[in-house]
């Protein structure tokens, strides 16, 4: 690399890092002015853990959130002033190319994108789960209906199903539940019970009441007990369908979860399949933004920076106006999850090669 190259990628990432620095503690304190009430209102939350539990994992997520836009301004902001002071023209007297031009852009969205890759796959996941947990329990309003699931249903494998009417995670007990066990379509065993907790302890269930029956060519046979310790190859977490919970699951669990769920015959996981994509999708559009970026800037305008930031910000938001519809879209049940998500990188990037081929010419 020329030292054009070093000048250019340090400012990249120093004025990225700047936008990020300024973004952050925007949101930190409009947070902080929207939840101070329920902050007082806990008078056993301290200060530590108020930092420690929430706003250091929140910070991890907005920093993630903020990363295309945080790049998208700062390769304006820099560029324009690279162009404003006249030194792009100087490299073009000098024959640099457009091309050559965005050597060092295109590695310092390299870097970003490596960092945001991981910290969508691991990183944010992992800090969501205490971020979650501590909204759920100092800021959200506990509903009995959000620790009960009614009337679920699993498919354990191709011949294993089960059934349960209600089940209490506050409780760790549900009622009304069966097992049914195939050989092709005849029924071959069923296993009821009155009652099922979960034993944490033990990693086991407890069945109450519980009545076994195993159906022969001729004859039926049935036996009941009180109570059985028993395994399935399910736990109460497995109850719970919900997307937010894909936010919380590092990629490598994320997708053991939904090929188990697939084997089970869950039937729309379109929501964990866009987070899961998204968590792609979105880092790769930090070539994309740089190169729409440079495009903008590289060229001298009446007006300056204040135009270029404006026109960036307008392209900003539409990105992310497209970004938000392609979510909603993938996650409904039959839709091309892997499409959607990737829409607006593909409707950007023609943007983006446009541009490129212009700014050439």
């Amino acid at each position: 690399m020329k030292k054009l190259d070093w000048y250019i990628l340090k400012r990249y990432l120093v004025t990225f890092l700047f936008t990020l620095l300024i973004l952050i503690p925007i949101a930190v304190a409009i947070d902080v002015s929207q939840n101070i009430d329920k902050f007082l209102s806990h008078t056993d939350l301290g200060i530590h853990q108020i930092i420690d539990e929430y706003y250091k994992n929140f910070i991890i997520y907005y920093t993630n959130t903020f990363m295309p836009l945080a790049l998208f301004i700062a390769v304006i902001f820099f560029t324009s002033k690279l162009s404003r002071n006249t030194e792009i023209i100087a490299m073009t007297n000098a024959r640099i190319s457009f091309t050559r031009f965005l050597f060092p852009y295109m590695i310092g969205a390299t870097m970003v994108t490596i960092l945001a890759l991981g910290m969508n796959h691991i990183v944010v996941p992992k800090s969501s789960v205490e971020r979650k947990q501590f909204e759920k329990e100092f800021f959200k309003k506990k509903r009995w209906k959000d620790n009960i699931v009614e009337n679920f249903s699993l498919q354990l494998n191709d011949s294993t199903y089960m059934y349960i009417k209600s089940y209490s995670f506050k409780s760790s007990q549900g009622s009304y539940f069966s097992i049914e066990n195939y050989k092709g379509i005849q029924l071959d065993q069923k296993l009821t019970a009155d009652n099922i907790r979960w034993k944490a302890k033990d990693s086991v269930f407890r069945l109450t009441r519980y009545k076994v029956r195993k159906i022969y060519k001729d004859k039926d046979s049935i036996y009941s007990g009180i109570n059985l310790d028993t395994t399935f190859a399910f736990t109460p977490k497995d109850f719970l369908y919900k997307s937010a919970l894909a936010q919380e699951m590092p990629s490598n669990e994320l997708t053991g979860f939904i090929d188990i769920s697939k084997k089970r015959g869950v039937k729309n996981l379109n929501a964990y399949l866009v987070e899961f994509h998204k968590r792609t999708s979105l880092p790769i559009s930090s070539y994309i933004l740089t190169i729409i970026a440079v495009a903008l800037a590289f060229k001298k305008r009446r007006g300056g920076v204040g135009i270029n930031l404006g026109l960036g910000v307008a392209i900003m938001f539409i990105y992310v106006f497209f970004l938000k519809v392609s979510e909603v879209l993938g996650a409904v049940a039959g839709a091309n999850s892997l499409l959607y998500v990737w829409i607006p990188n593909i409707i950007f990037g023609i943007v983006a090669l446009y541009l490129y081929i212009h700014a050439r010419k």
